[in-house]
């Protein structure tokens, strides 16, 4: 990317908090949904299945989505018109969005704290975007 892309991202207007935690959500209740469903077929019914297969939908569905395979931008993301970016305002890799993933069990361990930063931070990011090196930005 050129210098011109990386400053675009940088000023490009972010998305807000309330704005990604509805997205959040929406993501997670629809994934809560789907493993119900799966872990059920699974177990014969009980949906207190097997914890691995939250894990891997988890996982498979937030890496693929944030990645410039998904279009940068889960389906909560989507019906919010919001997206992620590298800071340089490209799509991530696979690889990028493992990492953004990674980054963003390590924001929920403390009490969510990590993903309450981005209310405060000058530039909305949680501490599972300054992992990963990205922004959300309105699409």
């Amino acid at each position: 990317m050129t210098a011109t892309a990386g400053t675009t991202a940088a000023t490009t207007a972010k998305a807000g908090f309330g704005t990604r935690f509805l997205a959040l959500l929406i993501d997670v209740v629809g994934l809560a949904v789907v493993q119900g469903i799966i872990a059920s077929i699974l177990t014969g019914g009980n949906v207190n299945g097997p914890e691995p297969v939250g894990q891997i939908l988890g996982i498979a569905y937030f890496v693929y989505f944030w990645s410039k395979a998904g279009g940068g931008q889960t389906l909560g993301m989507r019906a919010l018109n919001i997206k992620v970016v590298k800071t340089d305002g490209s799509s991530l890799d696979y690889v990028g969005s493992f990492i953004r993933y990674v980054g963003l069990i390590i924001s929920c361990i403390p009490l969510f704290l990590g993903l309450i930063w981005a209310a405060f931070d000058a530039q909305g990011q949680g501490w599972h975007d300054k992992i990963a090196g990205t922004y959300v930005v309105k699409a």
